[in-house]
């Protein structure tokens, strides 16, 4: 009887330590969450926080692009327009010589067609 009274005395003591050290499992893994969950919170807003700021730079960059578009499609339509110009006073000036190289040119791609 008396090793049962022992060993009763001491399956209370391991339970009761059993039992707290799944208290303070328990205790951790709460305590992890939590942490977990503010970590998660923490790089929602800085994730947040640098998305707006990269959208602030592509939008300024799209802005920037697309001024040097407009400004490159402007100086295009010029370069065209006095181009242009020209062709037609060179063509007004000279107008046989015109139609002889554009005879010239016609035959010269007649001829490269015509090899294949």
């Amino acid at each position: 009887m008396a090793t049962s009274i022992l060993h009763s005395a001491r399956g209370k003591r391991n339970g009761s330590s059993l039992h707290d050290v799944e208290a303070s499992i328990e205790d951790q893994i709460e305590s992890l969450r939590e942490e977990v969950a503010a970590f998660a919170k923490l790089i929602g807003e800085n994730s947040a926080k640098h998305g707006k700021k990269l959208r602030a730079t592509a939008e300024s960059s799209y802005d920037d692009l697309a001024v040097r578009g407009e400004e490159l499609l402007r100086d295009l339509q010029r370069g065209y327009a006095k181009s242009s110009r020209e062709v037609r006073r060179t063509v007004r000036q000279h107008p046989v010589a015109t139609v002889g190289a554009a005879a010239a040119f016609g035959l010269a791609v007649a001829l490269l067609l015509s090899r294949r």
